[in-house]
Parts: C-alpha cells; structure tokens; sequence
C-alpha cells in the first residue's frame, strides 16, 4: 500500500456523526500510544468545518490534549459531491467509513477509494450492502491493489476472527462453531443510537433483494466437513450459559461464511460450519423480546410501518433505541462476552463417518460493543492494513476481516486494546 506520498495515513470520513465521535477519539488515542515508532498524519472529513472542529475540541478536552485540534487535518466533503470525495481519497492511505445507513451512503465512498488508490475500512452490519459491494467491486479494487474491508466494527470483527482464533487453538479440525453473544449492562440499562435501528429496519424490509442477490451470485456450495450443524428453536436453553436464547440477527453468520469460503477456496483450509445465537437472561426477558420482535416483523413488512418504526425506535424497541444514544455513564458500564463452542476432530481421525471427538470453548470479551468496541476494532483493522502489509491477501480486494486478517496480527493488537480472546476449555469427548 503507498503511502508515501499520501498526506494522511488515515482518514475518519462522518468524524462529526455519532460513532464517528469516538472513531475520532479512537484514532487520537493510537497517535499516542507509547509503542508506536513512527507518526500517524490524520484527518477528519465531513460536510461541515464547524461540527468537525468541535468534534476535535471535544476529543482533545476529554482526552486532556488541548494541541490535537492543530494536530489533525480537516478535509470538506460531502456523500452527495462525487468530486469531494475523490479529492478526500487521494489525500489518504486508509479511510474509516462512519457514514451509515451504509446501503444508501456507502458505495460512493467505496466508488472514490478504488478509483483514487485509497482503501477503505467501513462498520457496516448489512450483509446487502457488503455482499454487493464485493460482488460488484472486488475485481476493480484487486486490479488497484487497494483494500475494502466491510464489517470491521463489533458487526463482525469478534465473531469473524473468533472463529479463526477457535480453529487455530483447537489441535485438530474444527468443523462446526456456535456462538452466544451476552451484553452485560449497569444499573441505568442499555441504549442503542437508532442509527443502527434505521439499518435494521431498512435491511429486514428489503429480505427479498437479498435472496436475488444471493441466488444471482450463483456460488458453489462449500462442502460439509462433520455433521451437519443442527439450527436450535427460535427460543432455546443453553444448558452451558444457564440461560435463554434466541438467534442473532446481526451480519455475522453471513460474514463468517464469506470468510469460510474464502478460506477454503483460496487457502485450501477446511470450513467450518456456524450458527450465532445471543442469550437474553429469563423467560420474562424472552417474552418481551417476542413481543418486540414480532411488532418490529409486521411492522417492517410495510412502508407507512417502517415509517413508524423510524419515528419512534424507542416506543417499538421497548426503549433499547433512542436518537439520543446511550449516556456516557450507559457506555462505561457495559461490555459483552461473545462464547464459542466448537467442535472436532482430533489429528488423523475421518471426518467423514466419525462422530466428533474434540471440543473446544474459547470467549471474546470486550467492552461496550457499539461506542468503545467498535472504534477499537475499526482503528486497530485499519492499523494493521497500515503495518502488516506482507501478511494481507497479495493482491487487493473486497473481504471480510477474516478474509483480509487471517494471517496478520490483529488479534494481538485487540488483546492489547481490551477485546480480549481466550480459551476457556478444551478436551477430547
């Protein structure tokens, strides 16, 4: 990747919106951190000079650096100006794409990168969108030699790379992993920015362009190596995690797969089966989220619904969304465990008629998924594009993180940044 003669190494486009706020302050961190032994030039880009100039003073006054707003360059640009956007890629190595809903504001980004030898990281937890993108631009983006890499937030860096850090921990094949995502909170409870609401609802009404996509795409199958992973209840008990729970409807088992093909089809490694559950306490719990969850299905099926849900994200979402966003206190107090259990086959055992003989549990554990993890694993992807260029796939493209990192070193990078991996047990059955 040529960084040379680029001004920014980074660039956090929609630094004035409200993850963009803390992808700022994310990336004033890393300029910083003790072990970094060159300097990192950044930029923030947006529409408004105003709103990124207070984006910056905020980010210097919290992080008690009051230079950083002369530190930092400011780039105009505007999703709706193709010509602004070029001008903002070709003054960077890496831009952080914090501009959602992403199926509406996310290909001209990508468009500019490619175009003008940028690449591009985004957090985008919409299989539609990212599916498209790589069917569309991952032959363009190879013949540029540059990177696009979708779904480097918490949608889906902790489940993409917790299935690679399984399998290469398990002494064996790993044929099949479930997860279970738990969000812990503190005593004011949980909010969500309806940022993320506004994609749901804009992705669950548009199912059907999905299936053409995916029908279109006309991809072999991968084969199945073990048994074949068995789909729990909508409601299930997971006897290990004491508790309910029910499928998880965010990007990660499509983007797992994508990494699983990939994996097999130009690593010659074997894929492994997925299936993404989140856990959600008692049976009171499970009760209201039924209710949710089928008001949120009705509802999305139709237009002057989805303009309810739009309106109203913290009367339909029993107050998990708001405009507003969690309070800082709501952030500092939540984290997530994201648990696996896989299973195997130990070396020099069939797979193809032996009952598996190997499990394995391994966890990744974090901070508050949306605000804290998020900006972690977005800034520490774009990091390791900047530094680990001999580990990446030779030639550029459109992947998924596992895809991108798989042979890099980003899981050390997010031990040291608080998403932790570890394996809790493992053992022969």
């Amino acid at each position: 990747m040529a960084t040379e003669q680029r001004p920014f190494q980074l660039v956090v486009f929609g630094a004035s919106g409200f993850t963009g706020q803390f992808v700022t302050e994310e990336v004033a961190r890393e300029q910083v951190d003790p072990e970094r032994s060159s300097r990192l030039p950044w930029a923030v880009a947006g529409r408004s000079r105003e709103k990124l100039q207070r984006v910056l003073e905020k980010a210097a006054l919290k992080l008690g650096r009051p230079t950083l707003s002369s530190e930092v360059g400011i780039i105009i640009c505007d999703i709706a100006n193709p010509a602004s956007l070029d001008e903002m890629a070709k003054q960077a190595t890496v831009v952080l794409n914090c501009v959602g809903p992403y199926r509406f504001y996310g290909e001209p980004v990508i468009k500019a990168c490619i175009e003008n030898g940028a690449s591009c990281i985004d957090i985008s937890g919409e299989p539609q969108f990212l599916e498209l993108m790589q069917l569309k631009y991952h032959e363009k983006a190879a013949d540029k030699g540059v990177y696009i890499i979708g779904s480097s937030g918490f949608d889906s860096i902790p489940a993409d790379l917790g299935v690679i850090y399984t399998r290469n921990k398990m002494n064996g094949t790993l044929t099949a992993v479930e997860s279970f995502l738990t969000i812990h909170s503190g005593p004011e409870g949980l909010s969500i920015h309806d940022g993320t609401w506004k994609s749901a609802i804009y992705g669950f009404g548009d199912q059907s362009n999905l299936r053409k996509l995916r029908n279109a795409s006309n991809l072999k199958p991968v084969p199945l190596i073990g048994p074949k992973l068995k789909r729990r209840w909508p409601v299930s008990y997971c006897r290990e995690l004491k508790g309910y729970s029910i499928p998880f409807m965010g990007s990660d088992v499509s983007v797992v797969k994508r990494t699983q093909r990939y994996l097999y089809e130009n690593l010659e490694e074997s894929p492994v089966q997925y299936a993404a559950y989140v856990t959600v306490g008692g049976i009171t719990s499970v009760i209201k989220l039924m209710f949710a969850g089928l008001f949120f299905l009705f509802f999305v099926r139709f237009g002057i619904g989805r303009q309810l849900l739009i309106k109203f994200p913290w009367f339909f979402s029993f107050g998990y969304f708001s405009k507003q966003g969690p309070t800082q206190k709501q952030i500092g107090a939540a984290s997530f465990t994201l648990t696996f259990f896989g299973q195997g086959y130990s070396q020099g055992i069939g797979t193809d008629k032996n009952k598996p003989n190997i499990k394995i549990c391994t966890q990744v554990k974090g901070p508050e998924a949306g605000y804290v993890a998020t900006p972690i694993a977005m800034v520490q992807a774009a990091m390791t594009l900047l530094n680990d260029a001999s580990d990446l796939p030779q030639a550029g493209g459109v992947f998924t993180p596992g895809a991108a990192f798989s042979k890099t070193k980003l899981i050390d990078r997010l031990n040291k940044h608080g998403i932790e991996f570890s394996v809790i047990s493992s053992s022969e059955v």
